[in-house]
């Protein structure tokens, strides 16, 4: 018996598969969602769920949620006296689910299909697979959230030929992923999304509402007390759903407090929020090159969806009502058992052929010669680009840049952004290389890239046959969209340069946001303009600079002329 798995950042499932369809199975208390939520009691005994999401206000150091986010990462939690990594509460929360789904099957189980986000880096997958290894499951599958929903809306469908987007908001991330379904093939043609945005953030708005109209001081506050509005925030953002106008009531300081808010204010204040969901949105489409008018149907998936805020920004963005028949809630858990059937070779399942894509660029680090002769290091070269049909594996040639050069470093990147610094370090293969002159040696680097989101990275000299091979297994920790921002910031406020007058930094910007929106020929053309206009500013010649941004906008501007 084969699982399936929603390893979600609010809340978690199991399914499985049977004659009739998928079960999801309910857990001690009967009820289908368990809480992502791990507590500890001053004896050390450990709750999971609905007992621990209780515990969290009474005894907020003890415990832990929304650790989803963190996954991939060496951040520890203590609960008490005791230490966890993100994957080993995760393990707590999949271990519940597993005897959960013993006690109601009758037998013991061993393996398990888990979902994660599209958009889940490497670390985050494979902390996500020790997870469940660590709760006592095999896990040799994982399966994209989006996808999960896309085979249990799919397998429903009576269109034979259908493309479809999956808008999947959970409590922590959000994914948007774009499937065109033919017979029984089931292919996904473009990814995107943010692992740092989901229905948390919306409550965190009513929060800081909450906070800003009583004027609060939060140093002054205490942790109760703010888990406490924290509370009530999510309980209204929930009470929008049959009311238009919401009263919030906190204890606070010994003073009940009660604030109004009505839907229209809420949804101002979220401005900011959805306009970061349309941008994965515009950006999967143009990877996809399809256009909003060519999706058969929106398909809702995330316990956030439900939200009205959220159902009105769909509703107006594609100029439809999305469709609704699938609990959002449960989707994730129902495919994944699908997929679980179908790894299994369960006959009464219909056979689907499945192919997902990589949800981002990965590729090394190169130098590139410049005008002057000189090299310049630190760019970013792509070798496997975001949404390409996986399992892929590609390889490239790269040769030595300088005179008597010892070995090659081939740094591994996982991103979008033009320079190196910018993007995640994955890991790194030194090799030696006879020494020579400069561009005679040279080596080819492969990147596999296989259907669970596992890297695998093997260089080989050219001229000696020597091979160096790494399995992407370290946590190298990521960055948000907003910590590579500031890091841009940080670095282009060390020096005063032409390039950093207003009108220029707007153009440069704007040239680095094309070409993580941009794959193919059109990302390294823009990048070849980016450089141009680069070694123009260097030379500081105010007529020179001033007829290259001029053309420069042009070109931008008939680039996004044709993404539209």
């Amino acid at each position: 018996m084969i699982i399936g798995i929603d390893l979600g950042t609010t809340n978690s499932l199991v399914s499985y598969f049977t004659e009739d369809g998928a079960v999801v199975i309910p857990n001690r208390l009967g009820e289908h969602l368990t809480p992502s939520v791990v507590s500890v009691d001053e004896n050390e005994q450990i709750f999971v769920g609905a007992v621990a999401k209780e515990r969290q206000i009474a005894y907020p150091n003890e415990t832990a949620s929304v650790f989803k986010r963190s996954m991939g990462s060496n951040k520890e939690f203590s609960l008490g006296k005791k230490k966890f990594l993100p994957e080993e509460l995760s393990s707590l929360i999949i271990r519940s689910l597993k005897e959960d789904a013993e006690i109601f099957l009758g037998q013991e189980v061993k393996e398990a299909v888990i979902s994660v986000p599209a958009y889940f880096n490497d670390a985050q997958r494979k902390a996500t697979q020790r997870a469940g290894q660590l709760a006592g499951l095999k896990v040799e599958r994982l399966i994209n959230e989006p996808t999960a929903a896309a085979i249990a809306y799919g397998l429903h469908t009576e269109k034979v030929n259908t493309k479809f987007l999956v808008f999947d908001l959970g409590g922590g991330t959000f994914d948007v992923s774009i499937l065109e379904l033919y017979k029984n093939i089931m292919e996904v043609r473009a990814v995107g999304g943010d692992n740092f945005l989901g229905g948390e953030d919306f409550t965190e708005i009513l929060f800081n509402m909450f906070v800003k109209a009583k004027e609060l001081d939060l140093d002054s506050v205490d942790y109760k007390t703010k888990a406490n509005i924290k509370r009530q925030a999510e309980i209204s953002k929930i009470a929008f759903s049959e009311s238009k106008t919401v009263v919030m009531k906190c204890k606070v300081n010994e003073e009940i407090l009660e604030y109004e808010v009505t839907l229209d204010e809420y949804e101002k204040a979220c401005e900011m929020l959805l306009a970061k969901l349309r941008r994965p949105i515009e950006r999967a489409l143009r990877d996809a090159a399809i256009k909003i008018k060519e999706i058969d149907s929106i398909v809702l998936v995330g316990g956030a969806t439900k939200l009205p805020i959220i159902r009105n920004f769909v509703g107006k963005l594609f100029g439809r009502l999305p469709d609704t028949h699938i609990n959002p809630d449960e989707a994730i858990a129902i495919g994944a058992s699908m997929q679980a059937a179908m790894k299994a070779r369960d006959t009464a399942i219909k056979e689907v052929v499945l192919t997902d894509v990589c949800p981002y660029t990965l590729g090394t680090s190169v130098s590139v010669q410049k005008p002057g002769g000189y090299y310049e290091s630190g760019h970013f070269y792509p070798i496997i680009e975001r949404n390409t049909v996986i399992p892929v594996s590609k390889t490239d040639r790269l040769y030595t840049v300088n005179e008597n050069q010892k070995k090659i470093t081939v740094q591994i990147l996982q991103g979008e952004s033009r320079f190196s610094r910018d993007n995640i370090y994955l890991g790194e293969l030194n090799v030696p290389v006879p020494i020579s002159g400069a561009g005679d040696q040279a080596i080819d680097v492969t990147y596999t890239y296989d259907i669970n989101g596992i890297l695998e990275v093997e260089v080989t000299v050219v001229s000696t046959g020597l091979k160096k091979r790494i399995v992407i297994e370290k946590n190298p920790g990521y960055m948000s969209e907003e910590e590579i921002e500031n890091r841009l910031k940080e670095l282009s406020e060390l020096k005063i340069h032409p390039r950093d007058k207003e009108e220029n930094k707007l153009l440069i910007s704007r040239g680095e946001r094309l070409y993580e929106e941009s794959i193919g020929e059109t990302r390294s053309q823009v990048a070849r303009y980016l450089e141009w206009f680069e070694d123009i500013l260097d030379k500081q010649n105010p007529l020179d600079i001033e007829k290259a941004s001029i053309e420069l906008k042009k070109i931008f501007d008939e680039i996004e002329e044709e993404q539209l």
